[in-house]
């Protein structure tokens, strides 16, 4: 049994979340500030999500021609680094578009393939995973509380220093973390095509693009959103970092939950709470106690939901089908639902506003709800003893 590289891997998570944390929630500012649109914010935003489509696949396909994995996380981490450097400088849209497409492509390359190397150097004990993503979340509140302190007191450009920072440490984690051997199930396996003739699997991940969709314009103008209503930027961050505090709780209970009450009960509990949540979040947003409890529904939203989500595919996916089970979770659910979320707020914004904007992400929510309480059955629940539930795909925050 080989030791552990506990806290290269755990330090490598850390920054990747951190680079999420600075991103994700001032981006958009920073984009507004110059003077864009919300049509071009979104467009420009979901552009970490279109690649997503495609961009995994082809770093993967790479990784699995060379059989050096992280070799390619490396390439991916100095290219992600290079990619964000002509921020600096441009300033017109088309400019914009090419360089977030750029950075988008090659930063959307190394999660899956981290993922697969820290779970093979957990192969004789995966129930340690939780004990490393955590540094992710930690990573995240950190970012997002520091960045929204410092932008409260620097000009929103500073921004690009901070994001450049955490793309920094997570090319010099990437450096060290060492490759682990690659595990190949054995025996026979059903087929790709036979498991997504299912119901039930087509059912979710119905469920779960309709549900990434309904995110779309949480993760492109909540910041917006607040800071059009006054909320400094420091109380910003303090929301987002107390959604993702909700969400660890939710994931250190979260196989005891499933246990308990099943995949089928959890999901329409998480997609009944976004219904709920981004009402609150479009009609009341002027009462922050009440920002206070829709963020805590974070852990519901996505916290419950995605650990649930992957559970079913972890089950429903065995043997060799799961790794592109997984992959396609993330594509239709983040890529494909997070894309057509993002630029459908970005035209309701300008169009409707941002109240009708959360109700259409509330009625997604719903289009969703409905679709679990209709084609997922209770025979479908039993999770009791899942592969490993892998909660680090969240990479959309």
């Amino acid at each position: 049994m080989h030791a552990l590289p506990y806290w290269r891997l755990s330090g490598y998570y850390f920054f990747y979340f951190a680079f999420i944390g600075a991103f994700s929630p001032y981006f958009g500012l920073y984009l507004q500030s110059l003077g864009f649109s919300a049509w071009d914010i979104g467009l420009l935003m979901s552009q970490m999500q279109l690649m997503r489509l495609f961009a995994p696949y082809l770093w993967g396909a790479l990784a699995d021609r060379l059989d050096r994995r992280l070799a390619v996380v490396r390439l991916a981490g100095v290219l992600s680094l290079l990619g964000c450097t002509p921020f600096f400088v441009v300033r017109s849209f088309e400019a914009m578009l090419v360089t977030m497409a750029l950075l988008a492509f090659f930063w959307s390359a190394a999660l899956p393939l981290v993922e697969a190397v820290t779970f093979d150097h957990l192969r004789e004990d995966p129930a340690r995973y939780s004990r490393i993503r955590l540094w992710g979340s930690i990573g995240f509140i950190i970012a997002v509380m520091g960045t929204g302190a410092l932008l409260d007191h620097v000009p929103l450009p500073t921004l690009l220093w901070v994001i450049v920072g955490t793309l920094a440490g997570i090319v010099a984690c990437a450096m060290t973390v060492p490759d682990a051997p690659t595990h190949r199930p054995a025996g026979e396996q059903p087929l790709l095509r036979q498991i997504l003739q299912q119901t039930r699997v087509r059912a979710l991940f119905a469920a779960c693009f309709a549900m990434s969709a309904a995110h779309g314009a949480l993760y492109v103008f909540y910041s917006i959103h607040l800071s059009d209503h006054h909320y400094s930027k420091i109380l910003v961050g303090s929301l987002w970092s107390l959604g993702v505090l909700a969400e660890i709780v939710v994931f250190f209970f979260m196989v005891a939950l499933l246990r308990r009450f099943g995949l089928r009960r959890v999901l329409l509990l998480s997609f009944a709470a976004a219904v709920l949540r981004f009402l609150m979040i479009g009609q009341l947003v002027d009462w922050l106690w009440l920002m206070v409890i829709a963020q805590l529904l974070h852990g519901l939203t996505f916290g419950a939901y995605h650990a649930a989500a992957i559970a079913a595919v972890n089950r429903w996916f065995p043997g060799h089908c799961q790794t592109r089970g997984q992959a396609l979770y993330s594509t239709v659910s983040f890529g494909a639902g997070g894309l057509l979320g993002s630029l459908l707020s970005g035209w309701t914004w300008d169009a409707w506003g941002a109240a009708a904007t959360f109700a259409l992400s509330s009625l997604l929510a719903l289009i969703g709800l409905l679709i679990v309480a209709v084609w997922v059955r209770a025979a479908d629940d039993e999770v009791s003893e899942p592969t490993p539930v892998r909660v680090a795909r969240s990479t959309n925050r």
